[in-house]
């Protein structure tokens, strides 16, 4: 495991470089020294609440569909899945990712005109760096780079409004990630890029109209089939050398010109993500927060709602305000309830929170909430739209029957990056999340591990992740 076959090719180095051997040339400097101490104290926090949520996922629907897939197909057992067994690097990628995906709790970043979630891409690194036997450090510096890789492609080639996923970008991330983790040289790192980016460019449809178990999916396929590639290209398969500014290719195809200077990047992104504070759509943070903090000051209930206005900026519009990406008040499913403002702000009303438990069937279909989502209305404001990314503007408006307006306008929430979360706030997260499937010894092992992961083998860290309680029958 880990083995590098013989380079067969030396990468260009002069100023006739591919834009995927630049990328190259950035992935194989970097190192953990490059990161600040507050990159690596965010890049812990964000793998300790990823963790959370892939530890509450154990029990999802797609969740258990995945794991009888690959207990049916096999697969050799290099990498370590969360909650017991073994299998192949890409399918412990797919499923680990899927299980960091599937609650729609993990962190974000914000780009102009695109957004993604770059703890995505842990599931992809965790099972290359076990295949490799490499530790902790190496993992937050893979991480680091897919972070990186993915903040900047979606700050500069944004892809939705073409109608292509932002597992588009991601595919190059994934790449990336796993590249470094592997060691893999210039050369082979920049086939990896080619190899992912070529085949892997993903529709909207995903995020749109009648949401599926796909919107959960969409990118540990990405993990799986990325990570594959990568495989492929230390083995020494090659791809097409010009996959972003070739004919045909990402620029000519999909994103337009675009220009990123690979050889000036750091690994920093990290900090300009988002921790989510409620287990809802990115968009929507700061949305909840400023209701239940209405909600605390002035004691009403859902009873009490003649009706609820949210103005907000143009992108959490379109993708949960009932904007282009389809009508938000109709919720029937897990799916479409977490990228349903409506859902997500009248829920919160009623229950005082929005976690998991929200999203159960009963719940999502109960009366009280299907009738209070339909007295919310958004809107878009080109001022707050403005404002964004570097802010998320709301003006929160509830009418009550009683004839009082309650107001409040949010610029961030709890967890944005320009109110970061703290330590204590995420372990508590994790605790919550993680309590149904662990004892307190456990979590206080996996804590510790991230907190001290430098000196941790990945291995062994994956371990601790094999002894989740799924509960089985």
């Amino acid at each position: 495991p880990g083995h590098i076959v013989p380079d067969h090719f030396q990468i260009r180095q002069d100023s006739h470089m591919t834009i995927a051997e630049e990328l190259a040339s950035f992935v194989v400097r970097v190192s953990y020294d490059d990161m600040s101490y507050e990159a690596r104290h965010q890049m812990k926090i964000r793998i300790l609440d990823s963790l959370g949520c892939a530890i509450a996922a154990v029990e999802g629907e797609p969740i258990r569909y995945i794991r009888q897939q690959i207990e049916d197909f096999g697969g050799r057992e290099h990498s370590t899945l969360i909650g017991g067994g073994r299998t192949s690097p890409d399918r412990a990628a797919f499923y680990n990712s899927a299980l960091t995906r599937y609650l729609d709790f993990n962190d974000f970043y914000l780009a102009e005109g695109e957004s993604c979630h770059p703890s995505d891409n842990l599931g992809a690194v965790l099972a290359a760096l076990e295949y490799a036997g490499g530790d902790g450090a190496d993992l937050m510096t893979a991480l680091a780079v897919s972070y990186q890789v993915q903040a900047r492609i979606s700050d500069e080639a944004p892809v939705r409004h073409k109608g292509f996923d932002h597992t588009t970008q991601g595919a190059y991330a994934v790449a990336a990630g796993v590249a470094k983790a592997l060691g893999l040289d210039a050369n082979r790192t920049a086939n990896a890029v080619a190899l992912a980016g070529t085949p892997f460019n993903a529709l909207r449809v995903t995020r749109t109209g009648a949401l599926s178990h796909w919107k959960g999916l969409a990118y540990p396929s990405t993990a799986f089939t990325c990570t594959h590639a990568a495989f492929l290209a230390m083995r020494g398969v090659t791809g097409p050398p010009e996959v972003f500014e070739g004919n045909k290719g990402f620029m000519d195809s999909i994103a337009g010109p675009f220009e990123i200077d690979w050889g000036k990047e750091d690994l920093e992104r990290v900090v300009r993500t988002a921790v989510k504070k409620y287990n809802a759509e990115g968009h929507s943070q700061q949305s909840i927060e400023g209701v239940l903090e209405l909600q605390a000051e002035h004691g009403f209930t859902g009873a009490d709602v003649e009706r609820i206005e949210i103005d907000t900026f143009a992108v959490a519009y379109n993708i949960i305000g009932g904007g282009e990406e389809g009508d938000k008040t109709v919720v029937e499913s897990k799916e479409q309830a977490d990228h349903s403002l409506h859902y997500m702000v009248a829920v919160a009303i009623l229950d005082g929170q929005v976690m998991p438990e929200q999203y159960e069937d009963e719940r999502i279909k109960a009366d009280d909430v299907q009738a209070l989502l339909r007295k919310l209305v958004a809107r878009p404001i080109d001022d707050y739209s403005a404002r964004f990314p570097d802010e998320m503007v709301n003006q929160i408006r509830v009418y009550l029957r009683d004839g009082r307006v309650l107001t409040r306008d949010k610029t961030d929430y709890e967890g944005f990056h320009s109110n970061p979360m703290r330590w204590e706030t995420v372990e508590a997260k994790f605790d919550g999340l993680c309590e149904p499937y662990t004892d307190a010894a456990l979590r206080g092992e996996i804590v510790d591990a991230v907190r001290r992961l430098e000196s941790v083998r990945v291995e062994d860290f994956a371990g601790l992740l094999a002894r989740i309680n799924i509960p089985r029958g």
